[in-house]
């Protein structure tokens, strides 16, 4: 009789344990969410921002790492003036941030 008793008390832990684990899962996951998926989501919304704003004259770098000028804005593409006489024409996607100290996008 002692022992089933015994064996009793040593049973009653586990279910507060299993509760534990959901707990701690669960705040895991909020730190997770508030920690990288949250910022992640806000960083792409400025880039999404920037690029829709993107205008005529505006000093740009791309994904690439090429600086230049905006000569001319389409609807998904952009033309790139990075010389005299030189332009290319890129995605507006391959447009990283801006050349401009002031407009340049939270990293």
């Amino acid at each position: 009789m002692i022992k089933s008793a015994f064996y009793l008390l040593q049973a009653a832990p586990g279910g507060n344990s299993a509760i534990m684990q959901f707990v701690m899962l669960g705040g895991i996951l909020v730190v997770f969410y508030f920690f990288m998926i949250r910022p992640q989501m806000k960083r792409q919304k400025d880039e999404k921002k920037f690029r829709e704003n993107i205008k005529k004259g505006d000093k740009v770098v791309t994904i690439g790492g090429m600086h230049g000028k905006i000569a001319s804005v389409e609807d998904d593409s952009v033309l790139l003036e990075v010389d005299e006489n030189v332009k290319l024409r890129f995605e507006k996607a391959a447009i990283r941030s801006s050349a401009s100290p002031q407009e340049t996008i939270k990293k």
